[in-house]
């Protein structure tokens, strides 16, 4: 046997490196401006149509598509309407609903965040779709009524129970109530409203909203 022709056999005999695996794609989070903007584009609206439909300036939806704003749950509900979509689609994209039976489990801390400037909200089960509420935990960080343009309001109801801190539910035909660990309130939410912590400490709460103008809006799409 020549030296080539043992070279070759002993090349032969030797064992061939794996090809290094392919890096996973990774997976970049979706924020809430490319969301509602996303959206704007599925429905065919132009910036000048949604904040009209929203009642909106537009300079304030500009800025929130450019992730230079973080709306209030009051803005959040008028983009909805505008957008013709449930709340929740504004925290994370539309999936298919799960026929009868389904379930939505959220595991500690793996909610939808959002923050915006009175409050850090976590949105639970957010991959369900066209669901009859809006589950919420909540850190409330507003300190004074003084710090919201007017109490806001919006369609639907609302329950919050209090899981820790105090706080005060400042609204319209009432004097503010405290709250403390275990207190909780339900109430109509076409009042002017706003929670308020008042312990050192940023009170967090269970949140459950209702938006009886997407629950309408669904049932006549299904009619």
């Amino acid at each position: 046997m020549s030296v080539a022709q043992r070279k070759a056999a002993g090349a032969a005999k030797r064992p061939t490196k794996a090809a290094p695996a392919a890096g996973k794609p990774s997976v970049k989070a979706v924020g809430l401006e490319a969301i509602v903007k996303a959206l704007r584009h599925r429905a065919g609206l132009t910036l000048t149509a949604l904040a009209d439909r929203a009642n909106l300036a537009i300079s304030t939806l500009s800025k929130i598509e450019a992730g230079q704003l973080s709306p209030g749950y009051e803005t959040i509900q008028r983009l909805a309407v505008g957008l013709g979509v449930d709340a929740a689609e504004l925290f994370m994209p539309r999936v298919e609903p799960a026929p009868a039976g389904r379930r939505g489990v959220t595991k500690r801390g793996q909610g939808v965040r959002y923050a915006s400037e009175h409050y850090e909200y976590e949105a639970l089960a957010a991959d369900l779709a066209r669901k009859q509420f809006l589950p919420l935990t909540a850190t409330i960080k507003a300190r004074s009524p003084d710090e919201f343009e007017g109490l806001p309001s919006h369609e639907g109801e609302e329950f919050v129970y209090v899981v820790s801190g105090s706080l005060e539910l400042h609204s319209e035909h009432y004097e503010p109530l405290k709250l403390g660990p275990g207190d909780s309130v339900y109430f109509d939410s076409r009042a002017g409203h706003a929670l308020v912590s008042t312990s050192k400490e940023d009170a967090k709460v269970v949140w459950i909203c209702s938006d009886r103008d997407a629950l309408s809006r669904h049932k006549d799409r299904d009619e």
